[in-house]
């Protein structure tokens, strides 16, 4: 953005300079063909012009420091006022001295005065214009780029809250899990400790990023859910039918995780057979649809005590990502629960 403005200020003092040099020629025509000499109409159009020239300059400045926020019409007549007064002050005096023993000459700026005044009153108007405008819009453009910061902070801080709430609840589940096998299998107690060190040394690797690939994502959630194979056993099957072609989309990071453990925990809590968690994914358009299905038992769902927290963090946090509320849909359809995620690529 700041070389867009940059080059966009270079073409404008190029234009205003261009436009700058054209009228100098123009006035230098005029004055001549009044009948005025070569040197008279060159020296009264480039100090006429500089000092013109001068007075915009101290306008443009004076507004990259100030910026009347109230009653600018006001300001900008008033300013104008007083630079085009000073500014034929000077002319008169400086062409006055170079010219003072030229009485024609003399007469002629005297009675173009009124004329010439009016003259810088427009230009140096029209460039205060010109510069509030400008500082303006780039002042303007400063606090949307200020906003959008801020606003991106808060959603990263939300985002991390959110994931300061979600590793705990997982990270609990599993140590009540190796406290329970400690005493009765303590090679899978240890096998298990072993998975959770390497899944949560991945999620430290991952904190920082906000997408990885899909297949990432589920070498990640393949750690996950070895862990729980070893707290649930051969109850706990799961199918994963995800095509090689669509490994590389990307997905939101530790995305996947907390919706299969939603499945694990409606599957699988409060049952003895086993359960089969099954989880797919195809790309529509410019959409990766996951889907997750797992068995759904109405009755026992009701009466959990369960706060759902698992799809609240992914619905919450795909609308902080994606600024949508429908990229998450759940579908209960008879015995079968599923979940899809939509995520825009």
């Amino acid at each position: 953005m700041a070389a867009t403005v940059t080059t966009y200020k270079e073409k404008y003092f190029l234009t205003i300079a261009l436009w700058w040099l054209l009228w100098m020629l123009l006035q230098w025509n005029v004055i001549y063909r009044l009948g005025y000499s070569n040197a008279e109409a060159i020296t009264d159009s480039i100090i006429s012009n500089t000092l013109l020239s001068l007075a915009c300059f101290v306008v443009f400045n004076n507004m990259r420091y100030y910026l009347p926020k109230h009653q600018r019409h006001i300001y900008l007549i008033t300013i104008s006022t007083i630079l085009s007064s000073l500014w034929l002050i000077c002319l008169r005096i400086l062409l006055g001295i170079i010219f003072r023993n030229d009485t024609i000459y003399t007469s002629f700026l005297a009675q173009s005065s009124t004329i010439r005044f009016g003259f810088s009153f427009l230009m140096i108007g029209f460039m205060s214009t010109i510069s509030l405008l400008w500082y303006s819009q780039k002042e303007q453009m400063e606090i949307d780029a200020n906003k959008k910061e801020i606003e991106q902070l808060a959603k990263d801080a939300e985002l991390f809250n959110l994931r300061q709430q979600l590793q705990p609840h997982f990270l609990f589940n599993s140590l009540n899990s190796i406290s329970a096998l400690t005493g009765s299998q303590p090679e899978k107690a240890r096998e298990m400790i072993e998975q959770l060190s390497d899944f949560l040394r991945s999620t430290l690797r991952k904190e920082n990023h906000h997408k990885n690939s899909l297949h990432e994502e589920l070498t990640h959630l393949r750690l996950y859910l070895e862990i729980e194979k070893v707290r649930f056993g051969h109850r706990l099957q799961t199918e994963i039918n995800i095509n090689e072609e669509i490994g590389q989309l990307q997905v939101p990071s530790l995305l996947l995780q907390p919706v299969v453990e939603n499945a694990i925990k409606f599957g699988l809590y409060n049952t003895i057979g086993n359960v089969l968690i099954s989880i797919s994914a195809t790309q529509i358009g410019s959409t990766l649809l996951i889907t997750v299905q797992n068995p759904y038992d109405s009755s026992i769902v009701e009466t959990s005590n369960g706060t759902g927290f698992g799809l609240q963090y992914i619905k919450r946090r795909l609308f902080l990502l994606f600024g949508r509320n429908d990229l998450v849909q759940t579908i209960q359809q008879n015995d079968t629960f599923i979940t899809q995620l939509n995520i825009p690529q």
